[in-house]
Formats: C-alpha cells, structure tokens, sequence
C-alpha cells in the first residue's frame, strides 16, 4: 500500500489484502503437500486440538512454533510432514449439544469448520489433504479394529476393579485423568468417588518395564517428563511375605525393607482392602471409619488417620501378634494395600505409632562405615531410615540391611519381586460421544467381538439422557450374537478418547487407506515424528499412551522397528494475561487471536509469540509487544520499498568498501546465528538477530550510498531468516524485490560466520562503549578526532601465554626470553593479566584486531560524528600505545 501525505510519502503494507493474496498462492501451488512418495521426510507435528470452536493463544503458539519450524526446515531442502487433525470425541462436545439442544456431531463438525478457518488465517502451513477427524466413522473403526488386535494378543481384559467415577460427567476416570491431592476431574474439577464397576483395560503394565527403560533413551525430551512418567510407573524392587491375622487367613504384604521385619509393632490396611472390608462387616467402628475415610477430601486425611480393628497379625519373624489397624495413609493401589509397619525406621509409622501410643523399637543401626554414630540414633525421637546393620534381630543380628534381606525372603517364605505404581489402563466411558467398544455380550457365549466385515460399529443418534447414552438405545443395542446367532446386547461403554489420541500420527501417514489403519511400510519409514509440540498435562497421558501403543503396534508387525513415536518433544509454556496470571474469562484477561489477526495480522501475532520467550518459557501477553512486532514488520517492508524503488543507492554503488565490507559480513553471521538458533529452537534469539541486521542495513544507508549488491543481499537475507515467522510479509517482500517464484519455495541462504568472529564483535562493541563511557565522563560535546591505537605484538603474545598458564600467570609469562627483554613494562603487564586470569578470553592477534576496527570505524563516526583513525602500535604516540591492551585498543579523542 503506497500513498502521499503531502511531500512526505508514506509506505505500509494492509495485512487485510496481503495475508489472504498468499494464502491462495500457498494452496494454488501446493507448497505444503507431502507426496506419498517422500522419503523419510521431516515429521513435525503440534499435539492436535480438542473442537472447542475457538483457537486460544496455547493454540497460536502451540501452532506457530510447529509451522516456522516446518516452514525452516523446507526452506533447506528438507521434504516435511507437517499435518492436522481434530481430537473431536469427549464429554465437552456432548455436554455442549445437551445445553444446546442439538447433537454432538452438529456441533463438532461446526466447531471443526470455525478453527480450520482460524487456522487458516493464520497462514499455518498444513498439508490438508492429510486432515484426520477422531468423530469419522472412518477414523474410529480403526479404534475398534486395533482393540480387536490387542484383544488377540491378550493385550484386553475385562475385570471388576474400584475405579475413579466422576459424579459430574457420570463416567469412569483413568488413574492419569484424577488431578492433584484433592483428586478432582481433569475435565470439570470434581471430587471423584471410587465404584466397583466392570470395565475394559489394555493391560499397558506388560510393556512396564520396556515404557521404564526406554525413557533413558529419550534425550529429546525434557527432563521432567521423563521424571514424570518413571514416577507414574513408580517400579519398585521389593519383598512379598505373609503375615497370618486369624480368622482372615494370611495376608501378603510388599516391602522394599524386608530387613526391619523384627522391628514390625503394628499392622496396617488400606480402607479398601478386602480384609478390611470384611472386618467390617462386623465391626461397626471400622465400618464407619472406612465410610469416613472414602468420602474424606484430600485435605482432610491424616498420616495418623487410623482405627484399630481388634483383630492381630502374627509376625513370622518372631512369632509375636501385633494390633492390626486399618489406615488410610496406606494406599490401595500401592503395593498390596497391607504392610507391616516399623516406626522405628519409617517416618510414616513413627508418626503413626506416637498418635495410637504403639511401641516403636529399633532394629537396624549405622553401619561402622556411616557417618553417623550410632550412640546418635534414637528412635524414640526420631525414625532411623537408612540402611545399616541389624541389631535386636535376634540369631540375625550383625547382618547388613541388603544381606538380611536376601536371607529374609527365603527364611519367611518370601518372593522378591516388582511392583509398580501404574495400573492397567481402564478404557471404558458411560457417555456417548466416543468411540463404541466393539464388544457384543451374549447369554449363552460370554463376550463376542465384533466381526471386521460388522466394523465400524457406527453410534446411533443421539439419546438425550441421563447415565450412558448407548444404554438407552434400545433398538442399536439388541443385536443377534456373532457366534450363536442368539439374541445379545451391545457394549454401551464407549473408549476413553485418550485412545483416538495414541495412534492419529500414525494415521497422517495414508489417512484415507481403507484396508488398514495405517500404511505399515510408509509409518515404519516416516515414524517417529522428529519434533513433537504440546503441553506438558499430558505427560502421563497421552504421551505413555502413545509410547505404549506405539510398541504394541512394532509387536504387532504393523511398523517395523519403531518402539517410539516421537524423537523430540518440546512443551511450549503458557500464554499470560498482561496481569501475569493465565488467561481465563473470570479474569477477564483473555485476548482473542481473531481480533489480534484482525487488527495488527497473523505475522504480527506470530513474530510476537515468537519474540517473547522460548518455546518452553511462558510470557505475559504485551499490547506493547504486539505493536513493536506491527511496527518492525512494517519498517522491514518500507526498507525493501524504498530499495525497490531506487531510493537507498540511487542507482550507484557506494565507494566505502571497508563498510560495505563490514555490513557483508554482519550479514554472514546473522545467516549462522539464524541457523543455529532456529535447529535449536531459540526462535527469539535467531529473530533477534534480524532485528539487528535491518537497523544495520538503515544505519548503512544513512552513512553512506550503500553497495546495490551489498544491501540487496541483506535485504533478501532478512526476508528469507523471517519467513518461517512472517511468512506473508516475506512473501510481499520477495515480490517487491523482483525475485521469482515463491519464498516459501526458495533456498535458506548459507553462510558461515566470519573467522573469528565472536572476538571480533566483542572488540567492536567493548571499544564503542568505551568511547561512550570517556566522552560521557569527560563531558566531550563535539569530538573532532577518535584515535584507537592497537596493543604492540609483545602484549598480544603475553596475553595468550597467560591464558595457558597453570596457576602462575606472572612466572609463566616472565619465564619467556623475549618478553623479559620489555623489562618493567612486561612485569607490571604480567600482574594485572594474573589478577584477571579467570575471565581472560581469545583476542585476534594486533594486524586482525586493527582491520576489525577499521572496518567498524563507520559507525563511531556515525555515532559521534567524528573521524576515526586506527593506529597499529608502531604508529601510534608511544605513551598512547603503552595504555592499550588486547582488545582494549587506547583511545584518544580530541575536540
């Protein structure tokens, strides 16, 4: 957009008419389309959004990350992979069509239609025709298709368990979908209650140990990840013995302290345990203490929570009974929901045993190697927990911990074995809106599946309900057993949708093969994904899930050497409000991506996002930002306007070529930092070295008549290390530059950093600041002339001499022929290199040093309006060279 103001013309690009112009030749020219073709192309891919209806900031850098980083690596010749999709089963969606009085695949499918639009003005480069919909009958017969699989190869069971029911969205939770101490819904915040129910389970803790493992190998991912998912696996080598408590047979418990077994003074259950259960049936005190303790919020228990039941255990190591308690710091699902407590070297017990008054009795002790003496060690105070040596053991005593606990499990009839904290994975919904599991029960043959030529089991029309929907579907409900041809009932569970999740980056690979869920032989040569972007909650979700499908389907045969599905995973941090808290309605601190494009443009919201912070940092949204981001934009197409119109060389070639020589390589080390920062994703620093790059080309210009070719090639330099971010504005740029085809389709520019030149720079910026510091202090107003005189060779070489030194900085460089011949100068030179040892850096030698800063001369000039001249040594005034230093030339400025 071009327009006049007087004798002042103005020059602007109107986002409105750019981005769509693009847009269109992007998809007229196919640029993001993979063939199927490709060879092992470059996977990036965005964790895909839930059908909310309307993009939110995650989602706008979520995205944009994932799309510069496609749009860099195509830019160097890489074929990429860069798809979306739609997670659009859940509970939401139904919830949203009850409200509405409308049906969730309405109001999916128009929710799909609003955020591929947002999608689209964002100028998100995706290869569409690779779309995936989790709601298409076409997607989730693949669903049941591989549970049938796992269901042959004894990956599926179906069991009675205590589950995790959520009285809100009334359906089954998976242990990874219970948040935080209070336990609430991950979808609506409500306390969840625990149901005996009949469910479906993949019985994802075969793959325990693999899922434990492997998580070694992944060093793309973070740290805390990995963390997260070994404590969600949570294997713990350990004992089993029994202890009788009669009347009750013999209960086995699980300890990784088998060695404190004589130390044991009471006995503790879990309020779910099925001796407590039955204890309480007849005893109410205990019956009511579990009711008690079920319905408690988090925040209500207590370690010292407890009630003795009246009944005793009996201990095999000594034949003694102890007072079995039921407890509910002992957990269910960990170990066997029983143990044998010994306050003496447990915290837990210790602080147990004080509030119920139990005895608490010491049997293990420091080893004579520990630092601790055991005169020190008092139980009664405080519990002993590390290992030691046995003591009050009796025929045992004197036995280190780890031998009396090899020696245990065979005295007591043990097993040493593995537990784990991870439970199967419990797949079954009472709601509607997601996949049907294809399970159909009958009378007389159990539980049938269904056969592949019935698949996909469609769902019915919507059943406005309360409970599970499918239940009440009378007529798609009643269908005729498989096996016997006798009247049977559908599963009206539905799968949890973290199912439709585990596998859709496998079907971007041929999403609209109808034999098969996937092309094996495409998959095993595309998989894994090479960078994966999404939010760090789904750690122990989707991301085991995924790993652990992905092994099951390389057992499977269904890819061939792919045990994990992604190599590197990057969790973007969160978008903030400008008040620094996240953005929420209640806050009302929400900004909304569409009035953002809509004002200021999609580039204008990308480069900000991008700018602000690392992928994984979070950042507070700026209206500030946001504008600077406008501003540069606008600013970098000005720049290539006015070059296009001749009005920066004016048709000639500037003379200075020390300059030209300057900015040229300025040039080549913004294409290296660039290139650097963008593999590495340090997208904020790579774009500020563009930032740097177009305020040199206009410092350049208002120097001197720049080089044509010189400024032509940063220009072109800064479109190309932008259009990964700003892909429209590069694109208008490139045009205006006369340059052919499309940038989204041109080479990455390659170049190497000039030799040596991080000393170089740091020459140049120490001198410019040095300069600024004498002229401030001094109070110089018009300086005439600025001096720069470089150290003499002698001080060069005793700087590189002190730099290796090994301790004795003022020996070591006294201890050379020529430079004790420089006498007093050396020595004195010599202390204060040894007093700044630690922070010595490499200097270019004096002739390199000197042309560096002729080269930069041009802007002290600029900066001071005065003429620089740079000496070597030799040419300089001798008390003026005395002062310099390796790069720390002296200076002198007159007025």
């Amino acid at each position: 957009m071009t327009t006049s103001s007087g004798n002042q013309r103005e020059r602007g690009f109107d986002h409105t008419e750019v981005e769509p112009k693009w847009q269109r030749e992007w998809d007229d020219a196919d640029v993001f389309r993979i063939p199927d073709s490709a060879e092992d192309p470059e996977y990036v891919l965005a964790m895909f959004p839930y059908t909310s209806g309307n993009l939110h900031m995650g989602h706008v850098r979520n995205y944009t990350i994932t799309d510069a980083y496609a749009r860099f690596e195509r830019l160097r010749g890489e074929s990429v992979l860069h798809p979306m999709g739609w997670d659009s089963f859940g509970l939401p969606a139904e919830n949203a069509a009850e409200e509405r009085d409308t049906n969730p695949r309405d109001w999916t499918m128009k929710c799909i239609d609003s955020m591929k639009e947002q999608l689209q003005a964002m100028g998100f480069g995706y290869d569409w025709e690779r779309e995936v919909t989790t709601c298409d009958p076409d997607y989730y017969r693949w669903n049941q298709w591989l549970f049938k699989q796992f269901l042959d190869e004894d990956l599926v069971e179906r069991q009675s368990a205590e589950l995790n029911w959520c009285p809100s969205c009334e359906t089954v939770l998976a242990d990874e979908q219970v948040e935080g101490e209070a336990e609430l819904c991950w979808r609506c915040d409500t306390p969840i209650e625990q149901r005996e129910m009949d469910q479906w389970f993949f019985t994802i803790t075969d793959y325990a140990d693999e899922l434990l493992a492997a998580l070694d190998e992944l060093e793309g991912w973070p740290a805390n990840v990995r963390e997260m998912q070994r404590n969600w696996i949570g294997r713990q080598e350990g004992d089993s013995v029994s202890f009788e408590i009669p009347g009750y047979g013999d209960v086995d418990i699980f300890t990784t302290r088998l060695d404190t077994i004589h130390g044991a003074t009471f006995f503790s259950l879990a309020p779910g345990h099925p001796v407590a259960q039955e204890i309480a049936e007849e005893n109410d005190e205990v019956a009511e203490y579990i009711h008690e303790a079920e319905h408690a919020d988090e925040d209500d228990l207590d370690v010292t929570s407890g009630v003795f039941t009246g009944e005793y255990a009996v201990n095999p190591a000594t034949g003694e009974e102890i007072p079995v308690y039921v407890a509910d710091y002992v957990l269910t699902d960990v170990g066997t929901g029983a143990l044998y407590a010994v306050p003496g070297h447990d915290d837990r017990d210790h602080e147990f045993a004080e509030a119920h008054d139990i005895p608490i009795e010491q049997v293990v002790e420091p080893s004579p190697e520990a630092e601790t003496d055991p005169e020190d060690v008092d139980v009664q105070e405080d519990a002993y927990t590390p290992d030691g040596v046995l003591v009050n053991s009796g025929e045992f005593d004197g036995l280190t911990s780890e031998e009396a606990r090899e020696q245990f499990v065979e005295e007591f009839d043990g097993e040493h074995r593995t537990e784990y904290k991870l439970r199967d994975w419990g797949i079954s919904r009472q709601r509607y809106w997601g996949t049907p599991i294809p399970m159909i029960r009958c009378d007389d043959c159990g539980y049938v599946p269904v056969p592949d030529e019935d698949l996909p089991v469609e769902l019915p029309e919507f059943v406005h309900t309360t409970g599970n929907p499918l239940d009440a579907a009378e007529e798609w409900k009643h269908v005729d057993c498989p096996d016997c041809g006798g009247e049977a009932v559908r599963e009206t569970d539905t799968m949890d949708t973290f199912v439709d999740s585990s596998w859709y980056f496998l079907r971007y690979v041929s999403p609209d093969l109808e034999d098969a869920p996937f092309d094996a032989d495409r998959a095993s040569d595309w998989m894994p994904v090479d960078q994966y972007v999404g939010g760090i909650e789904h750690a122990v979700m989707h991301l085991l899930y995924a790993r652990f499908f992905t092994k099951v389907l390389d057992d499977f045969e269904l890819l061939e050497g792919v045990r994990e599905p992604f190599t590197d995973l990057t969790n973007q941090g969160m978008v903030l409000g400008e008040d620094g808290n996240k953005m929420s309605k209640s806050l009302g601190n929400g900004v909304s991506p569409q009035r953002i494009i809509d004002e200021y443009g999609a580039d204008t919201a990308r480069l900000f996002i991008m700018e602000a912070a690392q992928p994984e940092k979070e950042f507070a949204w700026s209206a500030e930002g946001v504008h600077s981001a406008n501003n540069f934009l606008q600013n970098v197409y000005r720049l290539a306007d006015e070059f296009a119109d001749g009005e920066v060389t004016a048709g000639e070639s500037g003379d200075d070529s020390s300059v030209g020589e300057y900015v040229s390589r300025e040039i080549d080390a913004t294409i290296a930092t660039a290139t650097t920062e963008y593999e590495d994703f340090r997208f904020n620093h790579a774009l500020q070295a563009v930032r740097e790059t177009i305020s040199l080309l206009r410092r350049y210009r208002e120097y001197t008549t720049p080089d044509a070719d010189t400024f032509e090639r940063g220009l072109v330099t800064v479109v190309k290390l932008l259009a990964p971010v700003a892909p429209h504005l590069a694109e208008e740029v490139w045009e205006r530059l006369g340059r052919d085809g499309l940038v989204a389709e041109a080479d990455w520019p390659d170049a190497d950093a000039p030799e040596d030149y991080d000393a170089e720079r740091r020459l140049v910026e120490n001198t410019r600041e040095d300069v600024r510091d004498i002229v401030e202090t001094v109070g110089i107003e018009n300086p005439e002339t600025i001096t720069l005189a470089v150290a003499p060779e002698w001080k060069h070489r005793a700087h590189e001499i002190a730099m290796n030194a090994d301790g004795n900085v003022v020996g070591t460089v006294m201890g050379d022929d020529q430079l004790r011949a420089q006498g007093e100068d050396a020595a004195d030179f010599a202390k204060d290199l040894a007093a700044q040892s630690e922070a010595l850096d490499e200097q270019l030698p004096p002739e390199r040093e000197r042309g560096a800063l002729e080269r930069a001369a041009w802007l002290l000039e600029r900066e001071f309006g005065a003429d620089v001249v740079v000496r070597s040594a030799e040419e300089a005034d001798g008390q003026l060279a005395g002062k310099a230093e390796p790069g720390r030339p002296a200076i002198d400025i007159a007025e």
